[in-house]
């Protein structure tokens, strides 16, 4: 078996348990070159001959697919599938499989670490207190505040056990949301517009698809509450962040926190002049915890698949 092993944080010489029953079970391994998310002619050379990729976020286009006659299995170190044709692979007999689950508590902590630092100002506090200054700052507190969740999926509802913490109302919206468990666990289920006007602060947590693409517009952001922070640790393209400048500079939105961005890495944007907003490198599952929880179930999806036996977790 050759397996191309793409996520920057699983390396050649890890002696996680995982990769060492990966490199028992591979004849043949490859690893990311370039320590960044790869694209399709990065790829393309790459998955020559191989039966299978343990893929981070690169681009497994439809012209990635058709070039890779031996693949076999995309097993996907985490949970989003929106860089993966899954029309071609399914085209193809290619299976893609991913973690769902493995990195919600990681992700639902940089939620609130991304929140709790607009709502007091931290970083740009922290900065001008090393340059010398003593600035007095008012923030707002996330106590008896309304928090909007939109996809209470793993993420979204690790995000709303925190938020009990701070005694915050909780609305939740998903189009496929479990009304049973939303009831029992004191989140209000409610329409899209219903948490989008009444939300103090909203926390993205929605696959990237067709539907949820720019689904932060600039008529949404018009109608939310004046003051309004939004925190986005899903993906980048759920928020049009030119519009997303407009907002904050007229004072509307209130605060931004991104850890994931239109374009990744991000080049040189307006957004970063900005001391209401808080950016950090799509890092929201980077926790000794969480990679190893992805590289554990990523690991075994793609040896199940390999080996003939039933995998829980294929998405197509």
């Amino acid at each position: 078996m050759k397996i191309l092993v793409t996520p920057t944080s699983l390396k050649p010489d890890s002696e996680s348990p995982a990769m060492k029953r990966l490199q028992s079970f591979a004849k043949t391994m490859l690893f990311n070159p370039l320590g960044k998310p790869l694209s399709e002619d990065e790829l393309i050379p790459l998955l020559q001959d191989c039966d299978g990729s343990l893929a981070g976020l690169d681009h497994f286009t439809a012209r990635v697919i058709e070039s890779a006659p031996s693949l076999k299995v995309i097993s996907r170190y985490g949970i989003g599938v929106d860089n993966v044709d899954l029309a071609a692979a399914k085209a193809k007999g290619i299976k893609v499989c991913n973690t769902p689950g493995a990195n919600a508590q990681a992700v639902a902590d940089l939620v609130f670490a991304l929140l709790l630092s607009i709502a007091r100002r931290v970083p740009v506090l922290d900065r001008k207190t090393r340059e010398g200054m003593w600035p007095r700052s008012i923030g707002v507190e996330l106590y008896g505040k309304t928090l909007g969740i939109l996809g209470l999926g793993a993420v979204g509802k690790a995000v709303a056990e925190r938020a009990k913490g701070f005694s915050m109302k909780i609305m939740a919206y998903d189009p496929y949301i479990n009304a049973e468990y939303a009831r029992s666990h004191g989140i209000s289920s409610a329409g899209f517009d219903s948490v989008i006007r009444e939300s103090d602060f909203i926390s993205l947590n929605l696959p990237l698809t067709k539907e949820t693409q720019n689904i932060i517009s600039k008529e949404v952001m018009k109608s939310m509450k004046k003051g309004a922070i939004i925190i986005n640790t899903a993906r980048g393209g759920l928020i049009d962040e030119a519009a997303a400048y407009d907002s904050l500079v007229s004072g509307h939105l209130g605060g931004l926190g991104l850890d994931t961005f239109e374009e990744e890495p991000p080049k040189k944007s307006p957004l970063f002049e900005l001391d209401n907003v808080v950016l950090t490198p799509h890092t929201a599952a980077h926790t000794v915890e969480a990679i190893s929880n992805m590289a554990e179930m990523s690991v075994m999806n793609l040896i199940d698949v390999l080996s003939g036996r039933d995998c829980p977790f294929i998405v197509n």
